[in-house]
Parts: C-alpha cells; structure tokens; sequence
C-alpha cells in the first residue's frame, strides 16, 4: 500500500528511477526510451516544465513538457518537428503554449488517479506562466483494434460516446481536453495506433495575452565581432591584456556575445620558431587552460557571452582545434573543429574533432563552426534542425580567395538555414612565425534574404584588413516570422519525404 504521494520538478539524479518507470510503462517499445542526455537536455531547458510524481519516495511517473511558439507550427505538425528533431530546441521561452512531450505511469501504480495529479499540475503550471493552452499530441493505442471496419474520425466518435475504451484518449477527454485534430505520420512507427494521433487541447480560461509572462527570451540580440590584429607579442600577461581591451570594448556596448577569430593567439608560436611547426603548435597549446581560464572570467566581469574562436589543444597524444563558449554565468561549453584542412593536417598534424550541438544560452541558441567547417553545409543543417538561431564562424584565412570561400559558404548558410551567421578572422602579418605570415579578414554578420532584413543579406560588415570591432543587432523575432511566412521556407519546405540528413 502506497504510503506517500509526492510530486515534484524531475532532477538528473532520478533518471534510472525514471528510466525504470518509462520500460514498464511502455513494454513494446524496447530501446525508444528517452536518453539521459535528453533528459539532461530538457530539465537545463525547462526545469520547471518536468514533473515527476513519487510513490513513497520512487518515482513512478512524469509529464514532460515545453513552452513553444505555437503559431511557428500550427496543428500540422510531428512529434519530431515539434521537439526539434527529439533534442527540445524549439522550445521558446518567449512562446506562447505549453506542449506536452510525454506522460506515464508505471502500470504497477496505476488506478491511483496518479495521472490526473499530474495533469493537475501542468494545468498549474500553464496558469501561473500565463500560457494560452495546454497542447500535444495523443496516441490511440486500441485504434488497431477496430482499423478494419472504423475510420479515425469514427473511432474516436465512439470513444467520445464512451461506446469504445481509448486508455489514452478517454483517459484525455475525462481531464477536459478536446480533440481539435487527426494527425497522420504523427510519430511514424507507432503501429498500435495505426500511424494516426489525436491533436488535443485544453484552453487556459484565465489567460491575459497583454499580462507580462514570468518568463521571456531576449528578441533582440547585440553581437560584438573583434577582427583581431596580428602583432608580435612578448607572452601570455601582453595576449590577456589585448584580449581583455576587446572584451571591455564590446561590454561598452552592452553586447550579449563577443566573437575572437581562428587560432588569434598564433603570435606566441614565435617563441618556439627554433622546433618543428607540429612542435610550436603543441607547445602553443599549453597554454590553452590558462587562456580559458581567463575567458571564464572576462565573460563574468564584463557580462558578455564569449566565443574564444579556437585554440589548439591537446587531448591525450592528439592535438585538436577548438574553442569555448564562455557564458556570462560562469558556464562553459567546449566546441571542436570537424574538418582539418590539408595545410593544417601537414604542418601542424591537427586532426578532427567530433562534437556538434546547439548551446543554449541568455541570448538565443547558438551553433559554432570553426572555419573550414562552414564550407560543409550538412554540419549547419544538422544545427538548424536542433533550433539555431546564431551561427558564429570564427576563421583565419591568409588570402582573399581563401576569405572568400569563407565568406560565401557563410552566406549561403545563412539563407538557406534561415539563421543569423557572424564571421570573423585575423588581420595583419606575423613575419617571424612560420605557416602564419600574413592574414586577411573582413568581419560580417549575415541575415537571410526576406523583405524582413537587408535585401543583400548583409547586416552589417567591418572594414576590410583593420583591425576594429563590428557591433551589430539582430532580432531574432524576425526568424520565426520567416519559418512560417517567408516567401520562400527553407527549412519548412524540405522534402523529408525524400531524403533525410543525421549524424551516424
């Protein structure tokens, strides 16, 4: 006999409780169970959207749920585009409904009424935020059962007349919600509901649309670019005290984000011009800790988002290309290059890394492609599935057929993935370093090309080979407006029918 009932925000730490829960309570669908890394997803997204109910202390069941802009879908929509492709980045703290993702109770604790608690608490939930409705998607796990002599519409017709039992669907009418739709190919896969889910609502009575919501996403976004100059330095106290003028001249500006360029730390190879090129560049990545280190606290002190453009490392006996995403709040996220250029492979023995995600930030949801990577337009589509927004490139590139190769795949990300992209590389010469002589850059931030932004599709760009720092606002409002209403839908319109893209 159950002696406690409890129910409360789901924490990481209770995953293999929930884990447990979910293969009792889905049997059949062995090896569909959200990952921890999911879950981890979600709850940093959305905490207060993740609820678990606790028999005695063990979990035994949940709801799941994000907040999205729900105009940005409308009611024809699928389990994988309204989640993002499974990872939550559609989730908008700005938007407008709450979407269910999950709920279930492990069969063991069932009858106990433990599922209208939970929806109880969604309900609470969607009023104390002041969202307008509660929506998801629900299966018809007997629908199987009746396919051969009854359409969808007349099954749930009898499931409304309580003339047929729905455990999904009568389970969701009795807790006030409507059908507003059928959906085919909802969640593909689902055999017991014959591929059909119900689209089901229950309204918010008490909804204020001009009432401010506890919650809300910036909408404009200011982006500080360094086009950082090449000069000789003579060691790591003369690099931090440029980098941090920069940092202090885009704070200034009340910036969210500050972009460094590709390797803008090369000066101090010239230390190390007596070894071989792949030596100097392990050696210059020694240094690489104390430089991170220093970002983590530039970005607090100066409340700016950083993006250190990238810094060879050393990760076991491999030497690797990356950078960090230094947030504001002292958290720090680690990105890699994917492809190495053959210059790079043969003088430096770089090689590639393998880590591809969408951050989440204060300030949108950002991806990072370190130069070379941007010419590769599947990393990008990949990004833009998971709900980018801003794509920060930072390059280095020594010509200006090199810059352009650059620059024009960066545009063509921009409109194509319908995101904001910023660039921005070195400039100047290093004639004491070898493999780094002479550098060419001239920073821009891309738009997509729509009657909402600059009709060349060029936000706003810095001056070619001087050394200065391009500020630059965008609203990220606008990309919604075009997922749904461009003239042209990029991402909206792909024939997913036909083929598909994913990391293997």
């Amino acid at each position: 006999m159950v002696k406690h009932i409890e129910i409360s925000n789901l924490l990481l730490e209770d995953y293999h409780e929930l884990l447990e829960a979910m293969k009792a309570a889905y049997p059949l669908w062995q090896g569909a169970y959200w990952s921890e890394g999911a879950i981890d997803r979600i709850i940093n997204q959305f905490p207060e959207g993740q609820i678990v109910i606790k028999a005695d202390g063990k979990v035994v069941g949940c709801a799941l749920s994000i907040i999205v802009d729900y105009e940005a879908f409308g009611d024809i929509h699928t389990y994988k585009e309204i989640t993002g492709n499974y990872r939550f980045g559609t989730h908008n703290n700005s938007g407008n409904v709450l979407y269910g993702i999950e709920v279930f109770i492990h069969p063991d604790y069932r009858g106990l009424r433990l599922g209208r608690r939970l929806y109880d608490a969604r309900k609470e939930l969607c009023e104390n935020m002041n969202l307008k409705a509660i929506v998801f998607g629900g299966r018809l796990p007997n629908y199987h059962k009746h396919a051969e002599t009854l359409s969808p519409k007349e099954y749930i017709q009898k499931v409304k007349r309580m003339e047929i039992y729905d455990p999904v669907l009568t389970f969701q009418l009795s807790n006030d919600f409507h059908v507003k739709k059928v959906l085919k190919n909802y969640m593909p896969g689902d055999n017991e509901s014959m591929d059909y889910a119900t689209l089901l609502q229950w309204d918010n009575v008490y909804y204020e649309p001009n009432e401010k919501k506890q919650f809300r996403s910036k909408s404009y976004v200011r982006l500080g670019l360094v086009q950082w100059q090449m000069r000789p330095l003579r060691g790591l106290s003369e690099l931090f005290d440029q980098i941090e003028f920069f940092v202090d001249a885009v704070s200034a500006y009340k910036s969210d984000f500050a972009l460094f360029p590709e390797l803008f730390n090369g000066p101090l190879l010239a230390a190390f011009n007596d070894i071989p090129e792949a030596d100097a560049m392990r050696k210059l990545a020694s240094f690489t800790p104390q430089i991170k280190q220093k970002f983590k606290e530039l970005a607090i002190s100066y409340n700016v988002n950083i993006i250190t453009g990238s810094l060879p490392e050393l990760v076991g006996d491999e030497l690797k290309n990356v950078g960090f995403l230094c947030h504001r709040n002292g958290k720090i996220d680690k990105y890699e290059k994917i492809h190495i250029t053959p210059d790079e492979t043969k003088a430096w023995g770089i090689r590639g890394g393998n880590t591809l995600k969408v951050y989440e930030t204060d300030a949108g949801r950002v991806g990072v492609l370190i130069c070379y990577d941007v010419e590769f337009p599947e990393l990008s589509r990949l990004l833009a599935e998971e709900g980018m927004q801003i794509l920060f490139v930072p390059f280095l590139t020594d010509t200006q057929n090199a810059y352009m190769r650059v620059r024009c795949c960066a545009q063509a990300r921009a409109i194509e993935n319908e995101c904001f992209v910023a660039i921005s590389g070195s400039v100047g010469n290093l004639p004491k370093v070898a493999n780094m002589d002479i550098q060419y850059s001239q920073s821009v931030v891309f738009t997509p090309c729509d009657f909402a932004f600059p009709y060349n599709g060029i936000k706003s760009e810095a001056t070619q080979n001087t050394e200065m720092v391009l500020i630059s606002d965008v609203d990220l409002s606008l990309l919604s407006e075009l997922h749904m209403y461009g003239s042209v839908r990029n991402l909206k319109d792909r024939r997913k029918d036909f083929y598909e893209l994913k990391i293997k």
